[in-house]
């Protein structure tokens, strides 16, 4: 509870009505920073202005990250730049960090051109945004315009601000709320009218990507449009800062990255390889290593339970190793190009249905062949009973793991996982289970159909 008087609110109220400012910085320095929080709350905005401007820069910076909700939003919005800056670079990373994740997208981007590079840099990583979205990739430095501006008045602008841009190759025109209008080429003022507003250069079609999004989504967006920056907006559409190709090309190496050691069935390095050392390389395998030892006991089990059709016909043991090994093979072949596809945009989660379509007819093409292939395999091996069985047994694994291998993506995106997780040991793994399960299955009923069982 505040230790803050009536006397002492009285006492402060009368000084700053006679804004005798000497007696209120010597009766503020004899007061702890809590109360003087509370006091900021309770006065009136122009007074709490003043009062704040009168504590020394480290007890002001204390005092603020004390102050909760509005006062402290109000507050910083009075302050001028200098001021602004002094006080963020004096706050701690988790009370600047709230600050501005409280406060509005405008003055959030205000604020974020204040800071340091190596500020910026810890706030981007901690203003809230979720790991990995657009918002932990992005910067404030680029130029932006009002519509209502002359030409000329923008030129002129460019020319102050653009040193300090990350690009120029697109100007971005706001609205009095800072909201994005438009993204115009630099080449339209250039050769533009000087006196001709900056609204009749604007045709309002741009492409923007919201801050919390996913940093693939603007990896996608800057490929697709042939783009060297785009403008970050905020759920309201205030312009918050730019993410540019230099960036976005790191992140399509990071995501491939991560994409090939998942496909490898390996937890994504969070280091270089040449720094990782021995025990983050063995927990990073060993986790997957180990679900695949107890996925492939299923195929033990299987095996285990047709012990009787193996040992009545042991030519069908010889086969197992190619038709476990060709369901694997398809299986991570489908799953592969339908991974790649959904990572790069050309296949969307509404596009299963005739994906999984061509997969079948694929799946039927690629069977048929092996399938010929492998009847004539059992054949010269184990008679005709044997071929037929090896045969039918190739088509139907082929089939059965070109779906499996288009499908496990699409279902592990449906429910928000990296479909890179549906990797070709998964998919091998589990296609020893089902394809013996195939194989044993169809013995069974064609040796026993022909008397052989």
């Amino acid at each position: 509870m505040s230790e803050l008087t009536v006397d002492t609110r009285d006492q402060v109220q009368e000084l700053l009505d006679r804004r005798d400012l000497s007696a209120l910085r010597r009766l503020l320095a004899e007061m702890p920073v809590p109360d003087i929080a509370d006091l900021l709350h309770e006065v009136d905005k122009p007074d709490r202005v003043i009062l704040f401007r009168l504590l020394p820069r480290p007890v002001s910076c204390e005092v603020f990250a004390e102050l909760e909700g509005e006062s402290g939003q109000t507050l910083i919005e009075d302050l001028t730049d200098e001021e602004a800056r002094r006080l963020l670079a004096g706050l701690a990373p988790d009370d600047r960090t709230q600050l501005l994740e409280e406060l509005p997208g405008l003055v959030t981007q205000r604020l974020l051109n204040l800071l340091s590079p190596k500020d910026l840099a810890e706030a981007r990583f901690l203003l809230g945004y979720p790991e990995d979205s657009v918002g932990r990739e992005m910067t404030p430095d680029y130029v932006a315009v009002k519509a209502h501006w002359t030409v000329r008045q923008a030129l002129d602008h460019i020319r102050r601000r653009g040193r300090e841009s990350e690009t120029i190759n697109e100007i971005y025109v706001t609205d009095a709320g800072w909201r994005l209008l438009d993204a115009v080429e630099l080449s339209a003022f250039v050769l533009g009218d000087p006196d001709d507003s900056v609204e009749s250069l604007m045709d309002r079609s741009f492409v923007s990507v919201f801050a919390h999004e996913d940093r693939e989504r603007a990896v996608e967006l800057i490929g697709r449009y042939d783009r060297y920056a785009l403008p970050v907006v905020d759920s309201d559409g205030v312009l918050v800062g730019i993410v540019t190709v230099d960036d976005l090309l790191d992140v399509a190496e990071e995501e491939a990255t991560e994409d090939f050691q998942l496909t490898a069935a390996v937890v994504p390095l969070d280091t270089p390889y040449r720094e990782a050392s021995i025990w983050r390389l063995y927990r990073k395998r060993i986790a997957w290593l180990v679900v695949l030892v107890f996925v492939a006991l299923m195929s033990s089990a299987v095996i285990a339970a047709f012990e009787a059709t193996l040992e009545t016909v042991i030519a069908l043991a010889f086969f197992i190793p190619l038709l476990i090994g060709a369901g694997g093979n398809t299986g991570a072949q489908s799953a592969t190009l339908v991974i790649r596809a959904l990572a790069t945009g050309d296949l969307k989660l509404r596009q299963y249905w005739s994906a999984i379509g061509k997969e079948l007819v694929v799946g039927l093409c690629l069977g048929a062949t092996m399938g010929a292939a492998s009847a004539l395999l059992g054949f010269l091996r184990g008679g005709v009973e044997v071929g037929i069985v090896v045969g039918l047994t190739m088509v139907c694994i082929v089939l059965v793991a070109n779906l499996v291998g288009g499908t496990l993506p699409f279902l592990l995106t449906r429910v928000g996982l990296d479909p890179a997780v549906a990797s070709s040991p998964l998919i091998a793994t589990i296609m020893d289970a089902v394809g013996l399960l195939i194989y044993f299955t169809i013995a069974i009923v064609v040796l026993g159909a022909t008397g052989v069982l």
